[in-house]
């Protein structure tokens, strides 16, 4: 097989990848010289329609109020390019994207023991709240060993009791204390 008949129509050879096994990820716009359509519809920064223009027009306005032409929507025709601050744009979008990452509610694992000091307890428990608090669920974890497992009733009345004095406020119980295996867990969720 000649080596023209495997390079791919972007220039790379077929049956090798680029680092990372993966192509290159295209550009999410098309900005300034790289919108190549002849006309386009314009969208000043203020939101304000300046309707169909020739594309070096469009980019020469551009130039004057130090902005950039940005293509936003290129699959109508004449595309949609607004007049826009792409640095900050692209900035605003990175914060959302990372906004809408923490907003989502996680699953929250505190561990603690039968035989758990009334201080590490309590230090435990704060940072339950904390959790629920910024809107998280909690599991809580009791694990238990050797001959802790004769008594697991002992330990879904010392759980329940330590929600009920500790974090009934701020939580309401998803699941109540039960056995699973050597651990007996329960959840809250924030109210």
């Amino acid at each position: 097989m000649r080596r023209a008949s495997l390079i791919h129509s972007r220039g790379f050879i077929l049956g090798r990848f680029h680092r990372g096994n993966s192509f290159p990820a295209a550009p999410e716009h098309r900005v300034n010289g790289r919108i190549r359509i002849p006309e386009i519809r314009v969208i000043a920064a203020d939101g304000e329609p300046l309707g169909v223009m020739p594309t070096d027009e469009a980019r020469k306005l551009a130039r004057e109020q130090e902005l950039d032409l940005v293509e936003v929507s290129p699959n109508v025709r004449p595309p949609v390019c607004r007049l826009m601050d792409y640095g900050k744009f692209k900035y605003e979008k990175k914060k959302q994207r990372a906004a809408s990452k923490s907003a989502s509610s996680s699953l929250k694992i505190v561990q603690m023991r039968p035989k758990t000091d009334d201080h590490d307890l309590n230090t435990k428990l704060e940072r339950a709240r904390g959790f629920l608090k910024r809107g998280d669920k909690v599991k809580i974890v009791m694990r238990l060993r050797g001959r802790e497992h004769a008594y697991p009733e002992r330990w879904t009345a010392m759980m329940r009791e330590h929600y009920e004095d500790a974090l009934s406020g701020i939580a309401r119980v998803a699941s109540w204390p039960s056995q699973q295996g050597r651990t007996i867990a329960m959840v809250l969720e924030p109210n």
